[in-house]
Order: structure tokens, then sequence, then C-alpha cells
């Protein structure tokens, strides 16, 4: 590391000391309180709840936190063919710079004080995996951590812990936040493919989903464990359906409806991607890449109950400033290694009727995949996982901007954004 490095990250450890006292004076009685103004008992250690109806009231659009302040803004786009972040200036819509960071960059998770943007590189078949800081105050790149398949990033609630997501061993690290030395490990045997995750309002639990194993897994944040595993389907309220589709054998991709003799059955397992849990904290919504919408799930009976159609290759998932909608980001594809110019769209749901809105499509075709939205709520940015670009949508349009930027860029995220915490992900903010 130089010089100047040594120095702008000696720095950053002092602004993160600051930043986390930051926090607690924003959030009173942050280090003591174990319940919400509404009543609701909380983790320990974890801020409170304001407002139980909507989770993301503190998030909305110029709620900033003073751990921010001098923050850069930019939009960080991990590539992850490329080994690279494009670094974008949104006021000038051009890239800016490229950091060389670690093997296959997936996601750029900010840390739950603000202080660090991660980028988790989980170099995919090799073992050279590791977690790269940016500081977002120069722009700039430290020095990487070697840590075993990174594919994701989340914090626990109390921002005790980093919970690194290593896909590929079925498994979740928990480690120090800042050095990233292994704390424990819980295992996941059930979860092929465990991926991305939310966390219910009390901060107790976290719900990961199983991208190869077409499920979701509850886990018990207090108790180091697993609670249950369930598995999510188009047929979720026909049980002849999933007993049809139990049955052991191969399959071809569409058999015919048992009940309905002009309908067939699509018999592929689904494969769910992003999730993301509603204002009132109650209900959890799925994308499903595969089954092309968003499995609803009950979190505290953990069963699904109900499925909304979005589109081709439903993806990733990101609620309004305003708490009252999700968008929906439809990849255009179901396959994992998908081409360019596809029927990739954006659909926008509402909250409180569970209805799709509108849906905003990219013109000429492309890929919307993972990013987050713009602190004052009027831009979601999301990258063009096939395409080699970003797409920068007008949420009271839809209208699109596009910019070019390396090969297969994945998880991006916008900085700042509005909240006093970060969970995880490309900004999960609380």
């Amino acid at each position: 590391m130089s010089l100047n490095k040594h120095f702008t990250f000696a720095a950053a450890a002092t602004m993160t000391t600051l930043a986390s006292l930051l926090v607690a004076l924003a959030v009173p009685g942050h280090a003591f309180s174990q319940t919400s103004q509404a009543g609701t008992a909380l983790a320990p250690g974890m801020p409170p709840v304001p407002d139980r109806n909507n989770l993301y009231s503190e998030t909305v659009a110029g709620r900033l936190s003073p751990a921010v302040a001098g923050a850069l803004e930019r939009v960080y786009v991990p590539n992850r063919s490329a080994n690279t972040v494009s670094v974008i200036d949104p006021a000038t819509l051009k890239v800016v710079d490229t950091l060389k960071v670690g093997v296959d960059p997936q996601h750029i998770v900010p840390s739950w004080d603000l202080q660090t943007l991660w980028v988790a590189n989980n170099a995919e078949g090799r073992t050279d995996g590791s977690l790269t800081p940016i500081n977002p105050h120069t722009g700039k790149a430290g020095a990487s951590i070697a840590v075993a398949d990174p594919y994701n990033l989340y914090w626990t609630p109390d921002g005790r812990y980093a919970i690194v997501v290593a896909e590929a061993y079925k498994r979740l690290d928990f480690r120090d936040p800042k050095s990233m030395k292994l704390a424990f490990s819980i295992h996941t045997p059930d979860c092929a493919g465990i991926n991305h995750a939310d966390f219910s309002m009390d901060g107790r639990y976290a719900v990961f989903t199983c991208e190869f194993g077409g499920a979701i897994t509850k886990i018990d944040l207090a108790q180091h464990q697993v609670l249950e595993t369930i598995t999510l389907s188009l047929y979720f309220d026909r049980p002849d359906v999933l007993a049809l589709l139990a049955k052991p054998g191969k399959k071809p991709k569409r058999v015919a409806d048992p009940a309905k003799s002009d309908a067939t059955l699509n018999t592929a397992q689904g494969m769910p991607q992003d999730i993301r849990i509603s204002p009132d904290g109650k209900l959890l919504f799925v994308a499903d890449m595969v089954a092309a919408g968003l499995h609803v799930v009950d979190l505290e009976a953990f069963r699904q109950v109900g499925f909304i159609p979005t589109g081709i290759g439903a993806h990733g998932l990101y609620p309004s400033r305003d708490g009252k909608s999700l968008y929906v980001a439809n990849r255009g594809s179901n396959k994992i290694r998908g081409t360019a110019g596809g029927k990739g769209s954006v659909s926008v749901l509402d909250f409180a009727t569970r209805k799709i809105k509108t849906t905003w499509l990219v013109p000429g075709g492309g890929s919307p995949d993972m990013g987050n939205v713009s602190a004052d709520g009027k831009y979601l940015w999301l990258s063009g996982r096939y395409d080699n670009e970003v797409y920068r949508f007008n949420t009271s349009s839809g209208a699109v901007d596009k910019l070019l930027v390396g090969r297969e860029p994945h998880g991006l995220t916008v900085w700042p954004q509005p909240g006093r915490y970060s969970l995880g992900h490309t900004g999960n903010m609380r």
C-alpha cells in the first residue's frame, strides 16, 4: 500500500469511530434500547424502529445520516468479468474512474457504519476470494482482505458482525466487521446457492434465498442456527401439483395439468434471487428468475401465501424512497448466462395492494440486474448484466439513460444513500 493510501485509510479508521458515535447520537438510546417506539421487542444492541408501519421511514429522500457527510456522490459498478469497478459521476453521467479489485467482483456493499464500501470478490471456482474496501470520501480502493468465497455481504442488525455469504460452501461466515477475522460459521446444507437476504423488523432473524434449491432459509441470529427451509413454487396453493412435481424422475419442461384439460404446468425448479421485506415487516417478497415473478411469504408463519407475475428473469428488488413501491428488475432472461438485448424491464409494485402499477421497458432491449435508488428517489440505477452497460431509470416517467461500463456489471450501489445504518447487499438501509 502506498504512503498516501496508508494515511487515507488511517484517517478513514478515525472517521469510522466518529461515524459510529454519530449513528448513536442520531438514534436516541441506540446502545441500550431493546424496544421500538411501537413496543416491538428488538434484538439487543440494534437501533430502534421509529415507525412500525414503515421499516423504510428512515430511508426517505433527504434523510442522510451525519455519518455520510463528505462522501462523494458516485455510482460504483462491479464488473464481474473485468475484475474492475467503474466509478460513475451521476451529475455528468460519465465514468470518472476504473478501480482494479479482486477476482469476480459481485456486489458493492455499504458497511453498517456507512464509512466503507466493500467489494465482494468471490473468485468463483477458485480459492483467492477477497473483500476490497473503497473509501467513499475519496472514491479510491484500499488493500484487499483474503476471504473465502464472499459472494455477498451483510451485517448483523447490531453491527457486531459482517455476514459473508459463502455460496459455494453453503455457509454463512460471521466475521469482525473491520478486520474480517472469522468468529464463527453457520452451515446451511439444505440451501444450495445461498445468496441474498433480508432481516425481520426485530433484528432477530434473517431469511436467505437458496438460488439453486428453489427455496428460502430462516436463520436465528441469536442462537446461530437454521430454523427452517421451505421450497417456493408457482403452485404453492395447489397440493395436487406440488405432489406431482415432487415425484422422483426427470420430467419434461411442461406436463399436463391434472385439473385442467387445456392447461400445462411448468416443471422447472424455481431460482430465487433478491428478497425484500414489506414496510410493516409482515411479508417477504422473493424475486424468482425462473418463475418470472415474486413469491410472497408470511414471515411469522414462514409459509408462502402468494405469487405475483412481473417479468422474465425477476431479479433485483428495491423499495422507493417513500416506502410505498417496490421496484422489480426483470433481467430479460431466466438463464444465469444470458444474452444481450433481452426483454429486460422494471415492474413497479404497490406494497399496499400487491399489484403491479406499471412496467418500464429497456429501449432496444437489455438486462437490468441489481442496483439501488438515488438519494433523492428520482432515479433507479441498475446494472445491465449481459449488455455491459448501466441503466438510469427516471422513477417518475420510466425514461432510461444508458452508460457503457466494463464486462458483466453486477451489484452496483449508489452512494450516499439515506438511512441510519446498512444491513448489506447494495444498500439495504434502515
